[in-house]
């Protein structure tokens, strides 16, 4: 009987993508789209905050059944749910703070607590908080639980920082930037847990992402380029397309070459 290494095991039966540097490329873009996206819906199309986040909410849960349906990872669908997370996550802030009026510091502190519950949750029923050991619906279930969370915490301290404390979108973008060069540096130079500092880097590119769609779309007398939510989002949307397509062949490929399909 052949016995799976571990490299091969989580091209087969893991439920999510591998951690390549395509896998963060998009999760950035993700996130800049989710943020342009939601704003292009609530302001540009005038949907407002309320119908847009039921629209996007009821089309993520189709998307979310759809994924749960696949036997393992797929490209298309699991970054579509990604897109689509991240244009929640950031509603999900929005409404706290436009709608219930609730101070960006709380609603930071409140979806750093929801995630920590998840983090505890999950790791006393699985025993382990890693993304390469996704190959249970119930595993796949929390992560995607803590993907909305980071979205929706990652936004808040990213409009916290940049429009509370009012440094501004570039150096929003900056500072996000170093924070996730730090972490670069504490895994790979000091050895911290790869656990950790996956998880860590993950909500700190969410308002990396933020800042970066700010910056491109807002009008220059708000301090950034003026180039509108809808070049940004489908600017961005396009290059997602492309290097999820990548990322799909290239483990259809990965998957043909240990001879199981």
């Amino acid at each position: 009987m052949t016995t799976l290494t571990d490299h091969a095991r989580v091209v087969l039966l893991n439920r999510v993508p591998e951690v390549t540097a395509a896998f963060w490329v998009i999760k950035v873009l993700s996130t800049t789209t989710g943020e342009t996206a939601a704003d292009y819906l609530n302001e540009t199309v005038g949907l407002g905050l309320t119908l847009t986040t039921w629209i996007v909410s009821a089309v993520l849960v189709a998307a979310l059944i759809a994924q749960f349906a696949t036997r393992r990872y797929t490209s298309g669908v699991y970054w579509t749910v990604v897109v689509l997370i991240s244009i929640v996550g950031t509603l999900l802030t929005d409404n706290l703070t436009d709608v219930v009026g609730v101070p960006l510091w709380a609603s930071t502190l409140f979806f750093t607590v929801l995630l920590a519950v998840t983090f505890g949750i999950w790791f006393a029923r699985e025993r382990t908080l890693s993304i390469h050991s996704i190959i249970t619906r119930r595993r796949e279930g929390f992560y995607w639980v803590a993907i909305l969370f980071t979205f929706a915490l990652g936004t808040a301290a990213g409009d916290l920082v940049t429009e509370g404390v009012g440094i501004g979108y570039l150096t929003g973008t900056l500072l996000f930037a170093g924070l996730i060069g730090l972490v670069v540096i504490a895994r790979f130079a000091l050895h911290v847990n790869a656990v950790l500092c996956f998880w860590v880097a993950y909500v700190l590119t969410r308002p990396l992402g933020a800042s970066i769609g700010d910056l491109l779309s807002q009008s220059a007398a708000d301090g950034g380029l003026g180039l509108g939510t809808t070049v940004t989002s489908a600017v961005f949307l396009v290059v997602i397309v492309a290097l999820a397509a990548y990322l799909g062949i290239r483990v259809a490929r990965q998957r043909r070459e240990v001879g199981q399909l």
